[in-house]
């Protein structure tokens, strides 16, 4: 059994535990009111940016002059995951969910034969990653949202993903992020990047303006010049909204975690109570047992 002492110092080392849990549970809901903001924000323009293009791109598809990010390089070998994670732990089963997606993705891909590289876009991805594909790991970018996330991050990751495709490094682009709906729910997603693909959504909402509408549009420029130049813009726009998504569900993840952790430690608390007044009271009780008897001895 416990002493007194050890039952103390646990009590006090608990509390501790609990108040600094409290503080980061109200430091992920102040980030999270505005990391949520900015995702919902972003939703909207890339929804309807993806769709125009999806829209241009059905015209298109098939013809000589087609865009490279459209048409692709005209083979699946190479594929390149883009694995969107946390750099800090401590926010759930955020990291754990998104690494165990990109692994399936991984040991599919290779089951099929096909040759994979991983670009990791958090330290958390990477350390759970390396431990089975370490020599498929090309770079680890970390500390993206710091001081604040900005296009420019996505802008310069789209243009080295570009400059790998046109180099023939690689064939089609994938990223696994987490899609923020709640604070208690956030979605796993895997999108295409390279070359383009509608969304299922997407599409249908085309075909449904198709029907709809009996206009028939001229583009000027063409529209293979269009694409040309809004595929690069919209893969950074892709991009910059799966890392605004994942920032989100990345703060409401750290808020749930440290919510259940905080009542935990307070539960934690109440039973130690109980266990330091029992056995404060048992050692009370063997002092008078002593007490007595030694006075009936003597």
């Amino acid at each position: 059994m416990a002493s007194l002492k050890d039952l103390r110092n646990r009590i006090s080392s608990v509390k501790s535990t609990q108040k600094i849990t409290s503080a980061m549970k109200m430091v992920a809901a102040a980030k999270l009111r505005r990391a949520q903001e900015q995702a919902e924000a972003s939703r909207p323009y890339a929804e309807r940016m993806d769709r125009m293009l999806g829209s241009l791109a059905a015209s298109v598809a098939g013809k000589a002059g087609a865009p490279a990010l459209l048409a692709g390089s005209g083979k699946d070998d190479v594929h390149l995951i883009i694995v969107g994670t946390a750099d800090r732990g401590l926010c759930g089963g955020f990291n754990s969910s998104i690494a165990r997606e990109s692994r399936n993705q991984i040991n599919a891909l290779k089951a099929a034969g096909k040759t994979v590289k991983v670009l990791c876009v958090g330290r958390k991805g990477r350390d759970q990653l390396r431990r089975e594909f370490s020599d498929l790991i090309i770079d680890t970018i970390e500390d993206i949202a710091k001081p604040a996330l900005k296009f420019d991050s996505a802008h310069e990751i789209s243009e080295r993903v570009i400059a790998m495709f046109e180099a023939g490094e690689i064939d089609v682009c994938t990223i696994v992020y987490a899609e923020f709906k709640s604070v208690i729910s956030q979605i796993v997603t895997t999108q295409q990047l390279i070359p383009f693909v509608a969304s299922a959504k997407d599409e249908g909402d085309a075909k449904a303006d198709t029907n709809n509408d009996k206009l028939v549009y001229d583009y000027e420029p063409e529209e293979e010049k269009i694409l040309a130049d809004l595929l690069p813009r919209n893969l950074a726009v892709q991009i910059f909204k799966a890392l605004l998504e994942n920032n989100a569900s990345e703060q409401g993840a750290r808020m749930s975690a440290m919510d259940n952790a905080t009542r935990n430690a307070g539960e934690m608390i109440g039973n130690l109570n109980r266990i330091y007044n029992r056995t404060r009271q048992a050692v009370i009780t063997n002092e008078l047992i002593e007490i007595i008897s030694a006075k009936e001895a003597m």
